[in-house]
This record gives C-alpha cells, sequence and structure tokens, in this order.
C-alpha cells in the first residue's frame, strides 16, 4: 500500500484523456483568515492566514456535519415504511459505521443519501459549526454531485474493456484544452495513487483484475472528483483474507481525505477505523450504537480458516 500520492503518471493517461467531466474546484486545506485585536502599532492591522487544522493559535477550526433529520422512506404506491425517523449526525473526515441484519433497511438508507431516491419525509443536509460546537450559518441541503457511492461488489458493474474508458464512461464528449486535459490527468493520478492503481496499465482489461483491485478501481472512479461523503455497501463481501486487508488499510488511508459512511456486516474488521457506529433495526430504525459493540468484537482474535 501507498503511504500518499505518488508523482508518477499511469502509463497511456494524458493520451487517453480526450473526455471532460464537469469540474468542480476543492480546497484541501481551506484557508482562514485571522484579525488580531487592535494595538498601539500604527497602519491597519495585519491579518495572519492559516489552513484549516494548521495549529497556528488563535484559528478557530470551524468543521462539518452531515446532519440526517426523521429521515423517512414509503416506497410510491405502498403502505409500507422502509425507514421511520433516520436521525444521526456524521463529523467530516470521520469513518461511520451502519450495521444490522439484512433487510432492515441499510441500504435503502444509503440510497437515500446519495439522491438515487427521495425520503417520504425529513432532511439530508450539511451544517457548519464553529470550534465550539455552535451551528455557524444555516443549513444546505446534501446534493448528490457531492457524494460518491459504491454499491456491493462493484466490480458486476464494470461494461468497458479498458480501465481508463471504465473510469471515464459517462463523461461529456467535448474538446477539450490541454489545460484542461492536464488537469483530468492529475485528478485521475491522485485518485489512482491513493487507491494503489498508479503503477497498472490504463490499457487492461477491469475484469482481469483481481478481486481487491477491482474494488480498488471501483473506489478510483468516485474518487476522481472527491466527493464530501463518500458511500461503501459492504466493501468487503466477496473478498478473500488477504484482499480484505489491503481494502481495510486503504480505507484507513482514505478516511483522512474524505468522509466515509459504511454499511457492513464485517464489524471486526473494520472496527479499527470506526469513529461512529449505528445499528440498524428490523423495521428501518435506526439506533445510536456506544462503540462498546464494535470494541468488544475489534477485541476478539481473528482466526483465519
Amino acid at each position: 500500500m501507498h503511504s500518499g500520492p505518488n508523482v508518477s503518471t499511469p502509463p497511456g493517461l494524458m493520451s487517453a484523456l480526450t473526455l471532460s467531466p464537469s469540474c468542480r474546484p476543492r480546497l484541501i486545506g481551506r484557508p482562514i483568515v485571522v484579525t488580531p485585536s487592535s494595538s498601539s502599532s500604527s497602519g491597519p492591522p495585519r491579518r495572519r492566514v492559516g489552513l484549516r487544522g494548521g495549529g497556528i493559535a488563535g484559528i478557530r477550526c470551524d468543521y462539518t456535519c452531515f446532519e440526517i433529520k426523521e429521515v423517512g422512506y414509503r416506497p410510491p404506491g405502498t403502505q409500507v415504511n422502509l425507514l421511520k425517523d433516520v436521525s444521526f449526525s456524521l463529523r467530516e473526515k470521520s469513518f461511520g459505521l451502519i450495521f444490522g441484519q439484512s433487510g432492515s433497511g441499510k441500504t435503502t438508507l444509503l440510497q437515500l443519501l446519495a439522491g438515487l431516491s427521495k425520503p417520504t419525509s425529513g432532511s439530508v443536509c450539511v451544517q457548519r459549526y464553529t470550534d465550539d460546537g455552535a451551528p455557524k450559518g444555516t443549513p444546505h441541503s446534501l446534493t448528490p454531485e457531492k457524494v460518491g457511492i459504491v454499491f456491493q461488489f462493484p466490480e458486476r458493474y464494470f461494461i468497458a474493456d479498458t480501465i481508463v474508458d471504465e473510469v471515464t464512461f459517462g463523461w461529456p464528449r467535448q474538446k477539450s484544452s490541454m489545460q484542461l486535459k492536464e488537469q483530468l490527468a492529475l485528478k485521475l493520478q491522485r485518485a489512482f495513487s491513493w487507491v494503489g492503481l498508479d503503477r497498472i496499465s490504463l490499457d487492461k482489461n477491469p475484469q482481469s483484475l483481481s478481486g481487491g483491485y477491482k474494488r480498488r478501481l471501483a473506489l478510483a472512479i468516485q474518487l476522481v472528483e472527491v466527493p464530501d461523503l463518500l458511500i461503501l455497501d459492504e466493501p468487503l463481501a466477496g473478498l478473500d483474507w488477504k484482499a480484505r486487508a489491503d481494502v481495510v488499510k486503504l480505507l484507513k488511508y482514505l478516511k483522512r481525505e474524505v468522509t466515509i459512511l459504511v454499511v457492513s456486516h464485517d464489524l471486526r474488521e473494520l472496527a479499527c477505523l470506526v469513529d461512529q457506529s449505528w445499528k440498524m433495526e428490523m423495521g428501518g430504525i435506526l439506533r445510536k450504537d456506544s462503540n462498546r459493540r464494535i470494541s468488544t468484537i475489534s477485541s476478539f482474535p481473528l482466526i483465519i480458516i
């Protein structure tokens, strides 16, 4: 696994970029301006500019939370509520885990968060807070463009014959400048480096990759345009023990870059990553988990058969 982005460019990357997605700029470190109190010195007060989380004394470190409030969902044409008053909050750059029995509504909730369905009631929004926990400004809706989702067994949905065609499938086809192609190349390079695919040929058939590398490719597709929230549905399902361990290491690195929400039955292997956890009970009722259950499970020895 790679400890961070690599400067090497995947083979054939620049020549393959003839497509152009709608790009949205993103600041990895948000500039924060601090104005000191007035002093006896003449002239206008000086301003110090730092990066959020940079550790400069006096800087207020605001943070963002993804907030789901009293969300309910009833499929059109039915009288059955799949989700009932689901509420939780997930802080940015943290790892959230939802677990529970099959059929309890976990995947339905992920689809609502990704904008694939609309809640029957409630809201899904983003709220900014000051470092002392006070709300800052009004909350705004979480839009689908800000969310990346990787479904269970994502490799089943690969349709292209090459990795580069798989990654760029669905991008608007239009003429683009060399500068834009370079920007896209850097974004692809960053995504591939994050998931450890930066040394693989883009002409390779996705179906020829191992199970673990197929999962990495599915993640890279969502990370080209860095999402505010990355949603994963059973990311370890169907993988052998080594691939599962590799994916866990990858998620440990990615949680430093993006906010991650996972639905999984594999509590023990993911326990070391979890910052917050919730249990989805049958009938679509979500309850906060104290993390005692996750901590207890993580203390069990790993037995590989």
